[in-house]
């Protein structure tokens, strides 16, 4: 009996560490060098880490489980745009701001999934679509996220 209860530990134990093993990129330019390279769209978390009930509930119930882990490594790449009330380099609030007024961001918690190309020299990130928190955990949300990037 013993050995089933430490199987069954470890096992869950394996999941919630894969769960923390995903990577959230906070600089843009890097994430969409990455896209380009690995023709993965990029997935823009727009938060407020610190102060966003519905944020920390999206975390929660999706953004840090197994099952988000395994798809986001295979479908995207990761960016945190955060807007917390703690101090942030200016480089990146100015990033953050700028992203924030381009796609129209009006709330918190917002995902929004974009391709990433090359026009005239410069990077353009092309709109997939937008969604946030939703009712149903991670199954609801990854099915959304999927029809979002045109996977089935």
């Amino acid at each position: 009996m013993k050995k089933i209860v430490l199987l069954f530990v470890l096992v869950l134990g394996g999941f919630a560490a894969q769960a923390q093993d995903i990577y959230w990129e906070t600089n843009v330019e890097k994430a969409a060098q990455l896209s380009m390279k690995t023709n993965k769209p990029l997935l823009l978390f727009f938060t407020g880490s610190d102060w966003c009930g519905w944020c920390k509930r999206l975390q929660k119930e999706v953004l840090k489980t197994a099952e988000f882990a395994t798809w986001a490594q295979d479908n995207v790449i990761l960016v945190e745009l955060d807007f917390p009330h703690f101090p942030q380099p200016e480089e990146i609030v100015q990033q953050n701001r700028a992203l924030q007024q381009l796609f129209q961001v009006q709330g918190y918690p917002t995902v929004w999934f974009t391709n990433v190309s090359m026009k005239e020299g410069k990077l353009s990130l092309d709109r997939l679509g937008s969604t946030g928190w939703l009712a149903g955990g991670a199954p609801k949300w990854l099915e959304t996220a999927n029809q979002i990037i045109g996977k089935k």
